[in-house]
């Protein structure tokens, strides 16, 4: 579904991303970890369209989408949800959601949509006019990824989805992306947990300093002492 190939990214004079290459077959969850300031999330924002100096090539369905605008990429089927959630907290939950499926055609359509997240995430249901601002940071994160999957994407990026919540909630939005992933979603996973993300995905890869270092199935990273002593443990980079 996904190819990338000799990716190349920067922001100013500060090269970022320096000829990474990785795939995404369909139906596949594949996790990207990696520490701090690897390039994890420049990776997603060049995918979709979020930074504009780049070079290199990434193919979806089989065609060539570096250099289309952001909204043309949500309309080829990529949805990104970004780290720290960016949600509109002036707006309803209902809103919000709403605002993610701008691009459904008639009513009956969206209303399928939105009944399918309130079953993937009932509290939102009972919070649908709820400012998005008042909710708690899971929730939140809850609403970004349902407002992603208003728009039917083909395939789902997930910025650090369980970045500053307590660990129940954090398993709980895990729990809910193994649901997605079942219902047939395809996911490109940046991840701070590393077990958890290589729990979840079917394949891995491990960036360092803007390269992709390793690449495996991901029940292979897991044993890897080399990621197990970076990102499992308590040992130094790769």
């Amino acid at each position: 579904m996904l190819a990338i190939n000799d990716l190349r990214a920067s922001y100013g004079a500060v090269t970022v991303l320096n000829g990474i290459s990785l795939e995404v077959a369909s139906g596949e969850v594949v996790a990207l970890i990696g520490a701090n300031g690897a390039g994890k999330t420049t990776t997603l924002m060049t995918i979709s369209g979020i930074l504009p100096n780049r070079s290199g090539s990434i193919l979806f369905c089989g065609e060539e989408i570096l250099g289309l605008p952001p909204h043309r990429i949500v309309e080829k089927g990529i949805c990104h949800v970004p780290e720290g959630r960016r949600i509109f907290p002036r707006l309803s939950v209902l809103e919000n959601l709403e605002m993610g499926g701008y691009l459904q055609t008639g009513p009956k359509r969206a209303e399928e949509d939105l009944e399918q997240i309130f079953t993937f995430f009932p509290i939102l249901k009972e919070r649908r006019f709820q400012r998005g601002g008042t909710l708690s940071g899971g929730e939140q994160q809850m609403l970004a990824i349902g407002r992603a999957l208003m728009s039917r994407p083909k395939l789902l990026l997930l910025d650090e989805p369980s970045l500053g919540l307590s660990p129940l909630m954090a398993e709980k939005i895990f729990e809910m992306i193994r649901e997605i992933r079942r219902q047939g979603k395809t996911i490109l996973l940046v991840e701070q947990n590393a077990h958890a993300a290589l729990t979840l995905a079917d394949r891995g890869y491990v960036m360092e300093t803007g390269r992709i270092v390793l690449s495996d199935p991901a029940s292979q990273l897991l044993q890897n002492p080399r990621v197990q002593s970076a990102y499992l443990g308590s040992g130094s980079s790769l």
